[in-house]
Formats: structure tokens, C-alpha cells, sequence
């Protein structure tokens, strides 16, 4: 299972920490780098922004990716200093550095030769847990070049791998690529072995061009603009809200993270049948479980989110680090119908969205506020609270049941820096053994008693699904369904969040 956790559940014996950064060479020729005719993505130029927003409100923005995974022995720093800067020179997102213009552009500076980039490692003597997460929580932001590091814990009989990296330059996709890029190169290259040969890999600075250049022929009479309006419309102009109350967004506050056990591996396999048998797949199941939870608490008939999913469409893009996530909208009825009609519903939604993952709603907002006689369309920017619901099954490509194996063997985990993010996350991650939900959102008690009301409606609907017995309505299950969702807590997959660390 591919474990997300809050980077202040990050602990441990303390250790001997190396961490790799650019020389001073390497970072003035990279500072030297000409503007490119590059544009940032729409994803990037996005981040950057909200960074800034974050930045003139005295708040801190959650923005890093930071996997961790064990390995044997001590490190042999001079091979790892080789995997790290190949990785780096590979991948020509790492290659560029942002800009904002005075006319608050975002231009971007390219390095003309990858052999430039060199990553040097530094010796910091033995640290604790608390100052490696300080160490990795300064990594720098989406505005300085270097803004991704990496590092090793080293101890006795083992050192901890990790790579702190801005989402500016990544998406969860990058996951897969590390593996085998870092790990499995750096294995090779410490027992003696020469380097692994790797397939081409892709151009991130070309899917930004080709990015650009689609979003820009885009009017509000293009179908992708047409039918993102129309979700707008369903949802008061915007986007989807979470159903229960989250505090007050004007009072800043951290994010946290809870996962929750939502079924064994038998339970998993009987709802993956119940939504084959539905005519639709898990992940329509998914989206039905996540509806079906919300009229638990609204009645309402129809439940409305977004789902993240990869643009990426050629096999060398998918060997490419970069920030190619898109989103999905969302639609499903609720209320009478049975599992099985909304779970077909869902997937029906899913399947026929995908194309509107390549359009980013704020892209659609431009274009409404551009028209002067469209006044807007009555269309306006997302409150905080929009509610993005994903789904993973660690046993598809591009992992798989012998990679996530792997991953579980060396204590792998992915962390969050926990700091203040708008929306509301819900990861539902099936693997070999379970299926789990990690839910991120801001750490006050109100959310977070939403929060847990929430997921165990929820989890009451997957073993329902599971067990044969979901009722026509899920409505109950909150409000005059105490014996069910004691029950539910009493299930071999038991509700309750899993252990830390």
C-alpha cells in the first residue's frame, strides 16, 4: 500500500544526515540561464500564483512531495551522487527556474546544457527526527530553482532514502519513476553492476508548449468549456462544496492526515464483483461509495467532486517527471436507486469527463471574464472546501503488485508537509491486502469531526456494497442508523484510523 502520511508522523532513531544540493558552480550557471520561449504549464503558472496568494495572507502553503523508503546497509554516497544528478540531467523539468514579470507574468529560465546541473552532497552529523523534518520543511519555494533536495538517514544496518521535491515539477506519476530511476539504479551501481538501462524519456518542456498552445484556441463555445460550465451551474457558479462544515477558512490552521481501513482484502474483492456486476468498475464504486456517503448527511440526489487523473498519453510521457495532472468532474444521482444504478452512473461520469482533464476550470474562468457579454456567466472562483475524491489500485500500471510489494518492504511511505491546503483530499488506495481511504483537510476540530462523520458513513456503504446488504437508501446511516454503523466499526476491517508512523 503506497502509506500517506503527515510529515510530523515522521519519526525514528536519529541518524547520520547527507543531503544533496547544488554546487556552487552549478547553481550559478543555472541562475545565468537565459528566458526560454517555454511557457510554465497552466498547472505550474497555477501553483506559483497560489503560492504568492499564501504569501501576501501571512500563510503557509502545502506544496511538497516527499517519498522515504529504507534500504540495506550504508550508503555509498559516491554512487548515490551519481543516480541523483543522472536522474536530474534526465528529466528537463529540473532544468528551469520561474520568474514573475512587473506585469506579474511567469517566464521561464532554461539551463542550455543538463551537464550544468550538479548535485553535490553535505554532511550535517547526526540529527533527530525533529531537525530532518526541519531540514526537509526548508526546502526552498516554487520560485527558486533548487526547489527539490535530496537526502539519506543513515544508521546502524540501514540508511532512509528520501527526495523533498516542490509540486511545481511533479505529480504522484513521479512515484513510479524514482523507484526505478533511484532506487533500483543505485542498487545496481552499489553491488558492482553497471547502470540500468532506461527507455527514452520525455520532454515536459514540450507537453507545456502543446498545453499552451491547445488552451489558447479554447472559446466558450469549445465543448470542453461548454460542459465545465454547465457543472459550474450545477454547483452555484463554481465548484462542488464538501457537504459538512469545515470552520471558518478566514482563521488559518495546518492540515492533517487520517487513514482509515475501509476493507480486508476478501470485502474488496466482493465490492469489486458488485461493481462489475453494476456494469461499471472499482473506481465507479468509489465515486458511488463517496455520493452515497454525502446524502447520508444532505438527501440530496445528485453528489458533485472532482478526481485527479494523469494527461499524459504517450509511452515516453510516461517515463517523464513533470506535472501532467488534470481533473475530472464528477456527477452522480443519489437518493432512490439502488448501488449498482449510481455506482453505472459514476462511471458513465468518469469515462465521458476524461477529456476535460486536458481544461483546468480556472482556464474557463479566464474565458468567461473576457466576454464582455457574457458578464461572467455568473461563474466565480472555488470557496475553499472543493472536494477532490481519487482512487489508486496499487495493482495496476504504473505500479504493481510485485512494485508495491517492494515498496511495503522498505517501509515506503509518501509525506505531506502538512501545511494549509483549501480543498478537501480523499485518497482511496487498494492494495494487496485492503483497501484504505487517507483523507487530508485543516486541522481544526470542526473539520475534523466532519471529517470522521464522514468516513464512517462512508465505510458503512463499502461493506454494505461488500456484505450484500447496502439499503436502497444510504440515507440512515447517520441519522437513525446508530446499530449500523456500530456494526460497521465491529467488521473485520474495523473503522478506526491506522497506526502511525
Amino acid at each position: 500500500m503506497v502509506a500517506i502520511k503527515a510529515i510530523h508522523d515522521w519519526t525514528g532513531a536519529s541518524g547520520e544526515l547527507v543531503s544533496w544540493h547544488p554546487s556552487p558552480k552549478s547553481r550559478a550557471k543555472v541562475a545565468a540561464a537565459p528566458v526560454s520561449d517555454v511557457p510554465a504549464s497552466y498547472q505550474q503558472a497555477q501553483h506559483i500564483r497560489g503560492y504568492l496568494s499564501h504569501l501576501s495572507e501571512g500563510t503557509d502553503m502545502a506544496r511538497l512531495n516527499i517519498p522515504a523508503w529504507d534500504m540495506p546497509g550504508r550508503c555509498d554516497v559516491r554512487a548515490m551522487t551519481y543516480v541523483v544528478n543522472a536522474y536530474l540531467r534526465r528529466h528537463d523539468t529540473y532544468h528551469s527556474w520561474f520568474e514573475l514579470t512587473d506585469s506579474d507574468g511567469i517566464v521561464r529560465h532554461t539551463v542550455s546544457d543538463p551537464r550544468d546541473i550538479a548535485f553535490v552532497p553535505t554532511r550535517h552529523g547526526e540529527v533527530t527526527a525533529t531537525q530532518w523534518r526541519e531540514h526537509v520543511l526548508a526546502t526552498p519555494n516554487p520560485l527558486t530553482w533548487d526547489c527539490f533536495s535530496f537526502g539519506i538517514i543513515q544508521r546502524a544496518d540501514h540508511f532512509t532514502f528520501y527526495i523533498s521535491i516542490d509540486h511545481v515539477h511533479t505529480d504522484a506519476m513521479f512515484m513510479g519513476l524514482v523507484l526505478v530511476e533511484i532506487h533500483m539504479m543505485y542498487a545496481a551501481l552499489a553491488s558492482g553492476s553497471a547502470p540500468i538501462p532506461l527507455p527514452s524519456a520525455g520532454s515536459y518542456d514540450a507537453f507545456c508548449t502543446r498545453q499552451q498552445q491547445f488552451l489558447s484556441a479554447l472559446t466558450l463555445e469549445s465543448p470542453e468549456v461548454r460542459e465545465w460550465i454547465r457543472f459550474a451551474e450545477r454547483n452555484d457558479g463554481t465548484m462542488p462544496r464538501f457537504a459538512l462544515p469545515l470552520g471558518d477558512p478566514s482563521i488559518p490552521c495546518s492540515g492533517d492526515l487520517i487513514t482509515v481501513r475501509l476493507m480486508d482484502k476478501q470485502q474488496s474483492e466482493r465490492f469489486e464483483a458488485a461493481c462489475t456486476a453494476a456494469g461499471a468498475r472499482f473506481i465507479g464504486g468509489v465515486f458511488a461509495c463517496a455520493a452515497l456517503a454525502e446524502h447520508a448527511f444532505t438527501g440530496g440526489t445528485t453528489s458533485h467532486f472532482i478526481t485527479p487523473t494523469t494527461t499524459r498519453r504517450t509511452s515516453e510521457e510516461f517515463q517523464t517527471t513533470g506535472w501532467f495532472t488534470g481533473t475530472v468532474p464528477i456527477s452522480v444521482p443519489v437518493g432512490a436507486e439502488s448501488f449498482a444504478e449510481s455506482a453505472r452512473a459514476a462511471q458513465a461520469s468518469f469515462d465521458d469527463g476524461l477529456y476535460l482533464a486536458h481544461v483546468p476550470f480556472d482556464r474557463v474562468l479566464e474565458l468567461a471574464s473576457a466576454e464582455p457579454s457574457s458578464s461572467g456567466l455568473g461563474l466565480r472562483s472555488p470557496d475553499p472546501g472543493v472536494p477532490m475524491v481519487s482512487y489508486l489500485d496499487a495493482g495496476l500500471p504504473p505500479l504493481s503488485a510485485n512494485v508495491v510489494a517492494e515498496w511495503e518492504r522498505m517501509n515506503g511511505k509518501v509525506y505531506s508537509d502538512a501545511r494549509l491546503a483549501r480543498q478537501i483530499g480523499l485518497w482511496v488506495n487498494r492494495g494487496e491486502r485492503e483497501t484504505t481511504v487517507t483523507v487530508g483537510f485543516p486541522d481544526n476540530p470542526i473539520a475534523r469531526e466532519s471529517v470522521e462523520r464522514y468516513v464512517s458513513a462512508m465505510a458503512a456503504v463499502y461493506l454494505g456494497v461488500a456484505d450484500g446488504a447496502v439499503p436502497v437508501s444510504a440515507r440512515g446511516h447517520v441519522w437513525h442508523g446508530e446499530a449500523l454503523h456500530r456494526n460497521a466499526v465491529r467488521e473485520p476491517a474495523p473503522l478506526v484510523p491506522l497506526a502511525k508512523g
